[in-house]
């Protein structure tokens, strides 16, 4: 037993040293049993019974009240391993009975047919068709309370199969926004599946949720049983995830070391962690792997327990995170949290992350998601990478990855605000060769790593808290201040075209990008999918894209492309006309977060709109438009329910090209990609680069018939939209000469 002081503590050698060790004493048989004999007389001995017991034994009353405390609680860690296997025997017990039970009623006859009992499948089946019927019978009163607002009469009067007939009623919906025909109208009458993201309450209405119904993945064809050794072994693996992620966030150095002063991010000393987390395959790992392990940490505009509950639910995941997380599913709920709290909850989850390019695969993961309490007002979320057999054939085996662990630490802070401390750690087997225009910005470890992951965050968080604020628009519609609720509604509209549109880059029916070259001097990728979710038109959409590199900042193309004086210069649709801002909502601190309606001065399309939200964080920035008619916008600035006007957005995504001057290969542990030194620039977000990458992504209808095929002609219209765009963007931003050289460097 260990004291600090006292007598008959030990010896010393005398010297500095030696005083600050700890002294040791152990107590002698006699001593032990008076102090036994007083224990079971009295568990718990009054000051004067310890200092007379303080006397007799020649000990100090620490070491006497010391003494106490440790054989209460080795006392009482005995009667709980006594009640334990009191608990197991009877569980073991019961388990036995039932076994008998359920081969008893196995042999059992029905003494009225003769023959065998109702099984409980068939109990299981009948509730599984009552909440399916359920579930039915609130999509129809949903679907019946939309419709009666666009036909103007309740559903009761229409006939008895209207309600369920979902084509005929999109088709209508849609027709009412269509107009004319040409690639305008056609951009406008078609929304990708999807639903609104409820800014404030997280509704968790995600749009892969609905667009699985219609596409359904193999996954969630066929669930995963779990026996409870499973579930015990996934237990362990969690709780060591998160003592090794808890360890992660609470040390500095030597684990961690500064990557750039400027984008706060710390990378991971891997020869130091392999000394302090030792794994015994870390002898027989593939030479081809490369690790990516990063952590960095911000404060966010939301408490602990609001975030906690969103990163346990997958589809307010994907709402959180829509340009990281592609798709994310709940496969099996291992834990549910103790006492009515989340600390403890344990999931087994599929998920896709992505970086918003055409050209860059996304990585698949099936993970185990732990949150623990920490203490009041501390919470810890990891991620752990976990193997599922049946389901290995499904992850791409051109691109593996394994999650270590990883996760935040949450930390409340006054007025609502939460620090949070986010830690990325992976290993990626690339058997593929990554495109040379991400290949920096992958290996940089900005692509997927701590500091993407914690300013997506940060940005969410700010435009969720935006929305309570009561600042009205600095510019409004027809001379009409919107009102809360309309701010409310513009804002959920924007947020679904946002959410669409990432989630057109990597489809989540599974679709593949064909590669169309042409006769450009870049790669344009398309790929055609379909779109039946209720409430939108049946048809095909053709999603094109191509990325190009300039020499100049991300913040500089991100703020040529929102200005609206300045899209003239690049929108090919607008035939160069002026554009007017009508309306603005800001979401966000920085002036480039907001929401607006433009106006083209066109005389053919004179009660056309377009909705447009610009955001940009410190490592991405997104410039996101929609062709919108005046009614439609007119729906949201009343604060009525935006969920069914048709959205089909277009828009740019633009990203630092990696070309880091600070943070080397080296020292993010990758595979040694190179790291330019010329034709440095720096932009105002943190980070320093010799360029951006910029995604053009145009969406357009090609055909109202579901079974439509991609046409040559489809290919054409979208491929010159393509072409133009970027044209004039490099004219603009570069001139013809800046363009040509801009070429020859990719090249």
């Amino acid at each position: 037993m260990e004291y600090g002081g006292g007598g008959g503590g030990g010896s010393s050698t005398g010297g500095d040293s030696s005083d600050k060790k700890k002294r040791y004493h152990r107590h002698t048989a006699l001593q032990i049993q008076i102090l036994e004999s007083t224990f079971n007389a009295c568990p718990h001995p009054d000051e004067k019974t310890r200092m007379q017991l303080s006397r007799e034994l020649g000990l100090a009353p620490r070491q006497i009240k010391f003494w106490f405390q440790n054989r209460r609680t080795q006392m009482k860690a005995h009667h709980e391993r006594a009640d334990n296997c009191a608990l197991r025997a009877e569980n073991d017990k019961i388990r036995c009975e039932n076994i008998v039970i359920r081969e008893a009623l196995k042999k059992l006859v029905c003494p009225t047919c003769g023959g065998p009992p109702i099984g409980e499948d068939c109990y299981f089946d009948e509730q599984k068709l009552r909440f399916e019927n359920a579930q039915l019978k609130e999509e129809l009163d949903r679907v019946s309370s939309i419709a009666a607002k666009y036909i103007g009469r309740p559903m009761l009067q229409l006939p008895p199969v209207q309600p369920i007939h979902m084509s005929s009623l999109d088709l209508s919906m849609a027709s009412s926004y269509g107009g004319g025909g040409g690639t305008s109208s056609r951009m406008m009458m078609m929304n990708h599946p999807g639903s609104s993201l409820d800014l404030d309450l997280f509704t968790g209405s995600a749009i892969g949720a609905s667009s699985s119904t219609s596409n359904p993945d193999p996954l969630f064809q066929h669930p995963v049983h779990l026996s409870d050794m499973d579930k015990s072994l996934m237990a362990d693996i969690a709780t060591n995830a998160m003592d090794e992620l808890i360890r992660l966030v609470q040390t500095n150095e030597p684990l961690w070391t500064k990557g750039s002063s400027k984008d706060g991010m710390e990378i991971l000393n891997l020869d130091n962690y392999k000394r302090v987390f030792p794994r015994p395959s870390d002898t027989l790992k593939n030479p081809n792997i490369r690790t990516e392990a990063s952590k960095a940490s911000s404060v966010v505009m939301m408490n602990s327990l609001q975030l906690v509950d969103i990163f346990l639910d997958s589809n307010k995941w994907v709402e959180l995170f829509p340009s990281i997380v592609s798709k994310s599913r709940t496969i099996e709920v291992i834990s549910s949290g103790m006492l009515g709290s989340q600390s403890g909850s344990l999931q087994l989850m599929y998920e896709e992350l992505q970086v918003l390019s055409s050209l860059v695969p996304t990585r698949q993961f099936y993970l185990l998601r732990f949150v623990q309490q920490i203490e009041q007002g501390s919470w810890a979320v990891v991620n752990v990478s976990y193997e599922v057999p049946q389901y290995s054939s499904y992850i791409n085996s051109r691109f593996k990855a394994h999650r270590l662990p990883s996760g935040c630490l949450i930390q409340d802070m006054p007025n609502g605000y939460s620090k949070v401390t986010w830690v990325e750690h992976t290993e990626v087997e690339e058997i593929a060769l990554i495109d040379r225009l991400y290949r920096d910005f992958i290996h940089s470890g900005l692509a997927f790593g701590a500091k993407r992951w914690i300013s997506c965050l940060q940005r969410a968080c700010e435009r969720s808290a935006s929305l309570m604020m009561n600042n009205a628009p600095s510019h409004d519609l027809g001379g009409v201040i919107p009102s809360p609720e309309g701010k409310r509604s513009m804002m959920k509209l924007s947020q679904r075209m946002v959410t669409n549109f990432c989630s057109s880059i990597n489809p989540s029916n599974g679709n593949q990008w064909t590669s169309h070259s042409g006769m450009n001097e870049f790669e344009v990728r398309a790929t055609l999918h379909k779109s039946t979710d209720p409430g939108q038109p049946n048809g095909m959409v053709l999603s094109a894209s191509t990325t190009i590199w300039l020499p100049v900042s991300p913040q500089n193309v991100f703020d040529f492309l929102r200005d609206s004086r300045t899209r003239p210069q690049w929108d090919v649709l607008s035939n160069q006309n002026p554009v007017q801002e009508v309306a603005h909502i800001s979401n966000g601190s920085h002036p480039g977060n907001c929401i607006s309606v433009l106006r083209a001065y066109t005389p053919s399309q004179n009660n056309m709109l377009i909705l447009q939200e610009s955001c940009t964080d410190t490592l991405t920035s997104l410039v996101v438009y929609c062709p919108v008619d005046l009614p439609a916008i007119n729906i949201a600035m009343n604060g009525e329910d935006p969920s069914y006007i048709p959205l089909l957005p277009s828009g740019f995504i633009i990203t630092t090209d990696g070309h880091n001057e600070i943070i080397t290969s080296s020292q993010l542990n990758t595979d040694g990609a190179s790291t330019s030194n010329t034709d440095v620039v720096s932009n105002d977000q943190g980070v320093t680069s010799t360029g951006s990458l910029v995604t053009v992504v145009f969406q357009i209808q090609v055909s109202s018939l579901p079974a439509a095929k991609m046409s040559p002609e489809s290919l054409a219209t979208v491929n010159n939209l393509i072409t133009n765009t970027v044209h004039q963007i490099k004219a603009s931003l570069n001139g013809s000469s800046t363009a040509t050289t801009t070429n020859n460097l990719i090249n």
